[in-house]
């Protein structure tokens, strides 16, 4: 390794940590912040926040890495030639592109990481946090209480054998009507309370149910004594609840995956899989018809000897039941073939996010040495606006091959095609590097903007 290897590795290394750790950071809190209200107000254990926690970055961790490459690419580019380094370089006889080579092989380096986390770990991670949030959003027991129903009310210790029953509850005030409670933690007492209204509260840790009740009676009966019966009226009384929040359930097996829970193996195996069912169903309808075919083919020889009234209506019968069949089978069809879409449509942009690594080199180096004066704010709009274009195109795409409009291929390589075309033809086109530093500023992409759009806007002036 030369020393002008080592000086560019070095010179990259700082800017794409700290645009790693800061895009990481703002779009992890910004993920964080939309599902803070799943882990608010459940008394969940430090253990399962962490987990969630954990399980949630590396889905961020897809989207960033490619865009750290991009950043740190534009910064480091703009500075080197701001300060005259690769002027030094290309004096020495350096030329521009060898100067992107060592980027372009971390590049390519970093896309077989990418491949690797897009395949193996950020599928399993998308599937444990799916189940991990479903197990959270079903640990509060007031999800589980229904109206009119007697709800069995399930305490911490499991000792207490409690059934509740309202006739109405308000979900935003927690205010019940017409409450029964039937306490039948005593094998020799049998409790009964009932209330006109009620409230629930539960305390800070969401753990314990407070339940307050108003205007009712307490029936009691006795076993052990030979049917004693005590009734009590009161005003206002509490009802304690405690444990009833305190445990969450997890899933002992995974759920379902979908497409973007399986590595590239499940997606092919389901792909296959997919397939063989529509042969399944082409070869019963091939099968169908030709039986159709044949019993038909009797009737008619039967409507030539005979009356032929009942053998027309046979004939409509079995008309009628294979076009029933086969319109069945057309949607089984249809069905199978989106799934397969959308399996593909996964693959393909799992290679595609990954291939993103060298397509960001490509197109960083040369802008970053085109434009060397235009500071953080140049790395801001310019990463901005590839990242915008970028990602709307493979969003869009898709969508478009989920719906069958385009192939998944084309839909999940058109972006990277068209960066990548753009990168070779700017490296290609790297100049002198003598006087680069004399222009480039933030001012000079706006009017190249300006010149790129003052083209279409004009010849729809002329139009019109």
């Amino acid at each position: 390794m030369t020393i002008i290897t080592k000086h560019l590795i070095k010179a990259h290394l700082g800017p794409f940590l700290f645009a790693f750790s800061a895009l990481t950071g703002l779009l992890f809190l910004n993920a964080i912040a939309q599902r803070i209200e799943n882990l608010v107000g459940k008394g969940l254990p430090w253990s399962i926040i962490g987990e969630f926690l954990i399980l949630s970055l590396p889905h961020t961790i897809a989207l960033t890495l490619p865009m750290s490459i991009l950043v740190a690419l534009l910064y480091t580019f703009s500075e080197m030639t701001a300060a005259n380094e690769l002027t030094a370089m290309s004096a020495g006889g350096i030329s521009p592109i060898r100067v992107l080579m060592p980027p372009l092989l971390l590049g390519i380096a970093m896309a077989g990481v990418m491949l690797f986390f897009n395949d193996q770990i950020l599928p399993s991670a998308n599937h444990q946090l799916k189940d991990l949030v479903v197990d959270i959003s079903e640990k509060s027991p007031t999800f589980e209480l229904q109206e009119r129903v007697i709800n069995r009310i399930q305490t911490q210790d499991r000792t207490r054998n409690i059934y509740l029953q309202a006739s109405s509850i308000d979900r935003d005030t927690n205010h019940l009507e017409e409450v029964v409670i039937y306490d039948l933690s005593d094998p020799g007492i049998h409790r009964t309370t009932y209330a006109s209204q009620g409230e629930m509260i539960f305390d800070q840790e969401q753990t314990d149910l407070y339940l307050t009740l108003y205007s009712g009676e307490v029936l009691q009966v006795d076993l052990s004594r030979s049917g004693e019966f005590n009734r009590s009226e009161f005003k206002k009384q509490i009802v304690p609840l405690r444990g009833i929040a305190n445990q969450m359930d997890r899933q002992k097996t995974g759920s379902v995956r979908s497409d973007r829970e399986m590595s590239i193996s499940m997606l092919e195996e389901a792909i296959e899989e997919k397939t063989t069912e529509i042969r399944a169903i082409q070869d019963e309808s091939l099968e169908r018809a030709q039986t159709a075919v044949s019993e038909i083919t009797k009737d008619l020889s039967k409507i030539t000897t005979t009356a032929g009234i009942d053998g027309v209506l046979r004939i409509d019968q079995n008309v009628a039941v294979d076009a029933l069949t086969t319109h069945q089978n057309q949607l089984q069809v249809a069905a199978l073939e989106s799934a397969i879409n959308r399996y593909s449509v996964e693959i393909y942009k799992k290679y595609a996010i990954a291939f993103a690594c060298i397509v960001f080199v490509l197109i960083g180096g040369p802008l970053g040495i085109r434009f060397p004066r235009g500071g953080i704010g140049m790395v801001i709009l310019v990463s901005v606006f590839v990242f915008g274009i970028y990602w709307t195109g493979l969003i869009g795409g898709e969508n478009l091959a989920d719906r069958g409009i385009i192939p998944p291929l084309w839909a999940m390589w058109t972006p990277n095609i068209v960066f990548f075309c753009l990168g070779v033809l700017l490296t290609l086109g790297l100049g002198r590097l003598e006087n680069s530093n004399r222009g480039g500023g933030l001012d000079e992409i706006f009017s190249m903007v300006s010149r790129l759009l003052r083209k279409p806007l004009g010849r729809l002036r002329t139009t019109d």
